[in-house]
């Protein structure tokens, strides 16, 4: 058994940890009441532009997306990897770390290049994989404008023929304790479908509805990515706040087991040291 000082100073050492985990825990869920107003109030413009656009897609003929939605042959891939650039949340990091490196293997034979968002997925990958770009300074400015940048870059490099497919990959935000992975093809665009069954609505349009789609593909990429990495920020904070409240609870179960255990080794020390006395005054009287 280990003696009172080295027990004693697990105590405090532990001690000193739940402070830490349990104040990084109250950080986390105040900032994640605020991503995830974000995120919220986000989702329905998202789900209704998505719509304007299939409704206005659906009354048109032909190509109407030009060179977003451009079939090529796939032979350059290129995964958008959207990660924290801080750790200590969980399994939130290496599920899409984990997936990133199955997208590659389910490409394999073609040319796999990431594009990193969030220095922890970059660290990791460029280890093992074709890194291209960083953009985990977008964090520390998390605003609709620079992700519209960022956008901008990827939406070139397909319209460019640089690659052929561009798919996202991102924690999609269910609750603090749920994030669920997703995998997004951004480009090139899927075909528009809509219900048969609802006709589309009854729209005045200006200018005309080719231009209005044309407008609306690039506004729609953006709001896209923006989503995901909104997405993706909500789920940090949550998984963040959900692996420092366990932390929280390991270290108070282990302090209280210390505690214990330094309790049983006192007492045993302190019966020793009264049987010691006792012993002593029995042999001075004989």
């Amino acid at each position: 058994m280990a003696n009172l000082k080295e027990i004693r100073n697990r105590i405090t050492s532990v001690s000193s940890t739940m402070q830490i985990t349990s104040a990084m825990k109250m950080v986390s869920a105040a900032k994640l009441k605020k991503a995830q107003d974000a995120i919220t109030a986000m989702r329905p413009y998202a789900e209704k532009l998505t719509e304007l656009l299939q409704n206005l897609s659906a009354t048109l003929d032909g190509d109407i997306g030009g060179e977003f939605t451009t079939q090529r042959e796939v032979k350059k891939v290129l995964v958008v990897a959207i990660t924290s650039n801080r750790g200590l949340c969980g399994a939130f990091n290496t599920n899409i770390i984990k997936e990133a490196k199955n997208r590659a293997a389910f490409y394999a034979g073609k040319q796999v290049d990431i594009f990193a968002i969030g220095k922890k997925g970059n660290d990791v990958l460029s280890k093992t994989n074709t890194v291209v770009d960083n953009q985990s300074a977008v964090y520390d400015n998390l605003t609709f404008d620079n992700v519209a940048l960022i956008a901008d870059t990827l939406t070139e490099k397909f319209v460019s023929g640089e690659y052929d497919m561009i798919e996202l990959i991102y924690n999609q935000f269910k609750n603090a304790a749920t994030q669920i992975v997703q995998t997004e093809q951004f480009l090139p665009l899927a075909p528009l479908k809509t219900d048969l069954n609802v006709s589309a609505s009854d729209y005045i349009f200006e200018p005309s509805k080719e231009e209005i789609v044309l407008t609306l593909i690039p506004k729609s990429l953006k709001t896209q990515l923006y989503k995901g990495i909104r997405d993706s920020f909500a789920s940090e904070h949550g998984a963040r706040m959900t692996a420092m409240h366990k932390a929280t609870d390991n270290a108070t179960e282990l302090r209280n087991q210390l505690k214990l255990t330094y309790n049983k080794a006192r007492q045993a020390a302190i019966t020793n040291e009264i049987l010691e006395i006792v012993g002593g005054a029995e042999a001075l009287k004989g």
